[in-house]
């Protein structure tokens, strides 16, 4: 796998998210077992968000947004390692395995993952303004329903997808709206996913591990 960007280590531009945005709920798929490839992506070492500054400042100004109308927003990945990329991309190469292809991706091949843009092999995660997100209701304690869950590789993560309840179209386009009035903008096969548009390393990709004590050296 080839980059035709600068990678770096040094992650000075980069904080942890909670200590910028304190009401956020974090499930870092990465981190667990849960996610499409079954176990820990390489690379996670906490489970913890981390950002640019700049992407945490625009996110905390989402979440204020949203815990006004009631929402506080739930964090499944932020900054990816470069090394986490690749795991992805050796796993779809190589690796036999497909255990989670039922949660994950029942409709398509593994190869069809990259072909059809769900998995990057150079990922704006690792440029650190990248977030992959949904809303909390704070009166329910549970995830607004968005008609798909996080990660699912389909058609039907896609955010103009309309073969589900108005509600749960209504559900993603508050979280679409949030995002893009505080700088973020979208991309066109998942739901979840959003990048600050004036990202501050727009050719710089990261491979520090995701861990609190990388950013206090």
């Amino acid at each position: 796998m080839s980059y035709k960007s600068d990678i770096t280590e040094n992650p000075s531009g980069f904080v942890l998210l909670a200590d910028y945005v304190t009401n956020i709920i974090q499930e870092i798929r990465y981190y667990s077992t849960y996610n499409f490839i079954g176990e820990r992506i390489d690379g996670y070492e906490e489970p913890c968000a981390l950002l640019t500054k700049e992407a945490a400042r625009a996110l905390k100004s989402v979440s204020n947004e949203m815990m006004v109308q009631g929402y506080r927003l739930k964090i499944f990945d932020a900054y990816r390692p470069v090394c986490a990329v690749k795991h992805f991309v050796l796993w779809g190469i190589e690796d036999q395995d497909i255990r989670m292809k039922p949660y994950f991706y029942p409709e398509l091949k593994k190869q069809e993952l990259f072909e059809k843009g769900y998995i990057a092999k150079q990922s704006s995660h690792s440029r650190g303004s990248t977030v992959d997100l949904t809303l909390l209701d704070m009166n329910t304690g549970k995830e607004l329903d968005m008609g798909s869950p996080f990660d699912l590789f389909s058609e039907a993560s896609h955010p103009d997808y309309r073969g589900i309840t108005d509600e749960q179209y209504s559900n993603r386009m508050i979280l679409r709206h949030a995002m893009m009035r505080n700088g973020f903008k979208p991309i066109d096969c998942e739901w979840w996913h959003f990048t600050l548009e004036d990202e501050p390393y727009p050719n710089t990709y990261f491979n520090f591990p995701v861990a609190s004590e990388y950013l206090r050296k």
